[in-house]
């Protein structure tokens, strides 16, 4: 009984292993042969399964995906934007400092190109600074005893007169404005030829004052230097306000300066006049007031 049953279970197991190896024989077959089988039916169905859910996946993440992708590119365009201004105040900058250097030489060829009265020999130089207060009516030139430049001499713009010359060192100069209360020049009447004297009064116009004006003055008739403290013929400014002349009166009025004082660059100092070979002259200019009554004309249109 034995020996026929193990002779049975013997034949079962041949029958299995060759059944087996005939499966695996036709399954590879049929993978090289099409390249479909149960490996790409499985495939194709895991496939179906995870679709729909990598869909959904990608429904619900990709909202936030964009999102952080957003951040990122905001902040890539900040860092632009901030380049982009960077370089738009750079060009600003060099557009700025291009017309202010087209400015000097505009200034700067103005006042080469000043012909002072009489040719007189001159200096160009160039303000530096101002005093330390609006109420410092003084200004610094980068010229000095080195140039030639002394005390007293008179500097002028390509406009008229700007004031003179009252410190002075080597290297560098100060320069008391015409509208200084401590500045006074004698003037004349461009269209009168009377004389006075200018003297300045801070930041309002200039003060004229005439002791022998036999002819009255007119707005915006032409003031000019008289040629006694500073050479004559530089323009000192225009009249402000009309005039009479009055015998046994003082004729005072104002006078608008000439130059633009707030837009000096290059100034002109005049060495080829002498302070001291002119202070003769001044005593001509200067009125003799012991004898000149205290009342005053009335300027026109003052009531």
């Amino acid at each position: 009984m034995f020996s026929a049953s193990g002779r049975q279970i013997d034949r079962a197991t041949i029958i299995f292993l060759t059944l087996t190896a005939v499966a695996f024989i036709v399954a590879t077959y049929d993978v090289r042969s099409s390249g479909e089988g149960v490996a790409d039916t499985m495939r194709e169905g895991t496939q179906s399964l995870f679709t729909p859910l990598q869909s959904g996946v990608d429904f619900v993440t990709r909202p936030a995906v964009g999102f952080v992708d957003g951040i990122a590119n905001i902040a890539g365009l900040r860092d632009d934007n901030e380049r982009l201004a960077s370089r738009v105040r750079e060009l600003e900058a060099s557009a700025s400092e291009g017309e202010s250097l087209r400015e000097q030489v505009i200034q700067l060829e103005a006042i080469n190109g000043l012909t002072v009265p009489g040719e007189l020999a001159t200096v160009t130089a160039r303000i530096g600074g101002s005093g330390a207060s609006t109420f410092d009516n003084i200004r610094f030139i980068d010229k000095g005893s080195e140039d030639g430049i002394v005390a007293g001499q008179a500097v002028v713009d390509e406009d008229g007169l700007v004031g003179w010359v009252d410190l002075v060192s080597a290297k560098a100069s100060r320069i008391r404005l015409i509208i200084d209360p401590a500045v006074s020049v004698g003037v004349r009447i461009s269209r009168t030829n009377e004389t006075g004297i200018v003297t300045g009064h801070g930041d309002g116009p200039l003060r004229l004052e005439m002791f022998r004006a036999n002819e009255g003055v007119n707005v915006g008739d032409r003031v000019v230097t008289v040629g006694s403290r500073f050479p004559p013929g530089i323009a000192v400014g225009t009249i402000e306000a009309s005039a009479k002349a009055e015998v046994g009166f003082v004729l005072r009025t104002g006078v608008n300066p000439a130059v633009r004082l707030s837009q000096l660059d290059y100034v002109k100092v005049i060495v080829g006049w002498s302070p001291i070979d002119a202070q003769l002259q001044d005593e001509d200019a200067t009125p003799q007031t012991t004898v000149v009554p205290e009342t005053t004309s009335t300027t026109e249109g003052s009531g």
